[in-house]
């Protein structure tokens, strides 16, 4: 398989044309070394661009605090500017610096950075160099934030070759009004960069495509000296694609895991990347056509590499960018390539050349990365564990019952029958502990999982099920204040739960959560959707998805109100919250409403005076199913709560 990258200009590679919270703070922009820089080169140049332009360019104003944000990558732009050949073209590389500053602030969008990946020039002369500042004094006079590296077409040799037209244009002088730039080697062809997004500091290392010891010293001491910064890796030559070119549309092979390192590549993983664990994701070009893969690093954990590259589509790739959309929120990243100065064209007038490339849309050019940000980088950036409450911080006004699994059992020990769980209301709703016959002895145990906002740093796992019936379950004594409570001025039911991949709808579909006992037919309840023998009040989840219901008798009506919430992935903590104003009834999920709470005038919740079960349910007075997962806190007040006073609340 060849190997598609550029001609060095002035110098032989061995590689022919054709032959990278929660709630985490994180350190603050550090000054790195600094070098020496050369003045920018001035004149006019004697090359005319494009006259067609978008028209008036927007500001830069990034949202430096929303948990969406997207860095934008320019990969090889460099037959824009081959002044030698009288050959140049700016135009196409400033409509995408438009598109990038328009977009700033764009919600939708939010690009907070740019990164070059070299490659300016073709032929590395002072003249295409002027072209390429005046470009670039785009994103100068509106402070769009950015970084440049060389490529072999700008230079030759390795970063300790001196001075150059590169270095005299782009070179750190160049960021001296930059609110981003760290620094640079001593060179000035290594530069770091810090910017702002999602309420966090990152680290972008443009790094000169052949780099010497004292340069990856250097990297190797500025990631140092910014401990708990997520680090982009940018450079010209470190992976290329293992599959080739010669249909179109690629045959991609596996778009997830078609690049390799190369023989300069294994140089960077060796003494810049494997080591460092706070490098997530690197980025070159140099080569084509587009790829990735990840690879472990010494810590085992994943490191996202991509070369991206189009100088060999239509017009050189036109100024194409592609837009890493972090999604901090959603633990993903989505990846699209577009080229702006298509775009920006009327879509009549666009050639069918133009019109095939204003979006890439294949497997290795649109794409998305799901990547736990807080679990990737906890080795740099413990996460925050937030601190266990005390019950009486929790006992808001009205509060009915609260039930709480802390401090009474150690972790994995089984609970027994006939043993007690206090209701710290004080109200005297306590828990006594049912075995189902047949039950082997650990089917309810104290645990120490938890949601990550649950007051308690602790739950009860109960083992239950159908087929046979088996299980263990809670509930109220006989003369509980709380089973005569009928809610009429309103009510909040709050818990905390998790299932557990062995959840199986057949033998845990419908399992309670919290039930009231006593059946609808019993209550003389009939009329639509009425079961006779469906308890008055059972929060429980689904056969279908897993998806929590909560259905109730209210006092108004002689037929039920249910309130449905949406699938429930399984490992994953839930907190449940069912909301009554005294009039209408509504179910959240993570403090959130869910889509099927109906407009129907429930007032409070009919009572026999019947005992509550926590993880048991009942059909015809008898107890037909156990709860299968962790059940966390539960409380009970007799009044409608904001969701800023849930059990979640910060």
């Amino acid at each position: 398989m060849s190997i598609h990258g550029d001609t060095p200009s002035q110098e032989s590679t061995g590689h022919s044309r054709r032959g990278f919270l929660r709630n985490a703070a994180l350190a603050g922009a550090g000054a790195a070394t600094v070098g020496t820089g050369a003045s920018v080169l001035g004149g006019t140049p004697a090359f005319a661009a494009d006259a067609a332009k978008s028209g008036k360019t927007g500001t830069w104003r990034p949202d430096l605090t929303a948990l969406q944000f997207t860095l934008a990558v320019m990969p090889d732009t460099q037959f824009l500017y081959w002044g030698s050949q009288d050959s140049v073209n700016r135009t196409p590389q400033e409509e995408s610096f438009r598109y990038i500053i328009d977009n700033s602030g764009n919600p939708d969008n939010n690009i907070v950075f740019m990164a070059h990946l070299g490659d300016m020039t073709q032929d590395a002369d002072p003249l295409s160099f002027k072209q390429v500042d005046k470009a670039f004094a785009l994103l100068d006079a509106h402070g769009a934030a950015y970084s440049v590296l060389a490529g072999n077409h700008d230079v030759s040799g390795d970063d300790s070759r001196g001075d150059t037209p590169y270095l005299q244009t782009m070179g750190p002088q160049r960021f001296k009004r930059s609110k981003t730039f760290a620094g640079s080697d001593p060179t000035g062809y290594n530069t770091a960069h810090i910017f702002q997004a999602a309420g966090h500091s990152w680290l972008v290392l443009a790094m000169d495509w052949r780099t010497t010891d004292q340069g990856f010293a250097w990297a190797n001491d500025v990631i140092k000296a910014h401990p708990k910064m997520p680090v982009i890796l940018t450079t010209h030559d470190l992976v290329y694609s293992n599959y080739d070119d010669n249909v179109f549309p690629y045959e991609s092979g596996d778009p997830e895991n078609n690049a390799v390192l190369s023989g300069y590549g294994e140089t960077v993983w060796d003494k810049l990347i494997n080591d460092n664990d706070q490098i997530f994701l690197t980025l070159n070009g140099h080569y084509w056509p587009p790829a990735r893969t990840t690879k472990k690093n010494a810590a085992g954990n994943d490191v996202h590499m991509h070369i991206t590259n189009y100088q060999n589509r239509y017009f050189g790739g036109g100024g194409m960018i592609r837009l890493y959309h972090f999604d901090l929120t959603r633990n993903t990243i989505d990846v699209e390539t577009i080229n702006p100065w298509i775009l920006a064209q009327d879509p009549e007038s666009r050639t069918e050349l133009a019109a095939e490339h204003a979006r890439i849309t294949g497997p290795v050019d649109n794409f998305s990365m799901p990547i736990d940000f807080e679990k990737r980088f906890s080795s740099f950036i413990p996460v925050p564990v937030r601190p266990a409450r005390p019950a009486a911080r929790e006992l808001v006004k009205g509060t009915m019952a609260y039930w709480r699994f802390d401090g009474q059992g150690a972790p994995g020990t089984a609970l027994t029958a006939g043993q007690t769980i206090h209701d710290l209301s004080g109200k005297g709703n306590d828990l006594t502990v049912v075995t189902m016959p047949g039950t082997a002895a650990d089917a309810l145990t104290w645990s120490a999982d938890h949601h990550p906002d649950q007051p308690a740093h602790a739950s009860l796992k109960f083992v239950g099920g159908r087929n046979p019936l088996h299980g263990t379950y809670l509930t109220t004594g006989a003369k509980a204040p709380l089973n005569a409570e009928t809610f009429k001025s309103g009510y909040t039911i709050e818990t905390f739960v998790m299932m557990p991949l062995d959840w199986d709808a057949g033998n845990n579909g419908w399992a309670a959560i919290l039930s009231r006992r006593g059946s609808a037919g019993d209550a003389g309840k009939h009329g639509k959707n009425t079961d006779p023998n469906e308890p008055l009040v059972q929060f429980a989840i689904s056969n279908n998805g897993r998806e929590p219901q909560f259905n109730h008798y209210p006092l108004n009506d002689t037929y039920p109100t249910t309130n449905w919430g949406h699938g429930l992935v399984e490992l994953k903590w839930w907190h449940l919250a069912v909301v009554n104003d005294g009039r209408y009834t509504k179910l959240y999920v993570e403090g959130a409403p869910v889509v099927d709470n109906p407009n129907r005038e429930s007032i409070g919740l009919t009572s026999l005076g019947l005992p509550w079960l926590v993880g048991g349910h009942e059909s015809a007075g008898a107890v037909d199913i156990v709860f299968h997962g962790n059940v966390g806190d539960i409380r009970i007040v007799n009044r409608a709560l904001s969701t800023k006073e849930f059990l979640t609340h910060k």
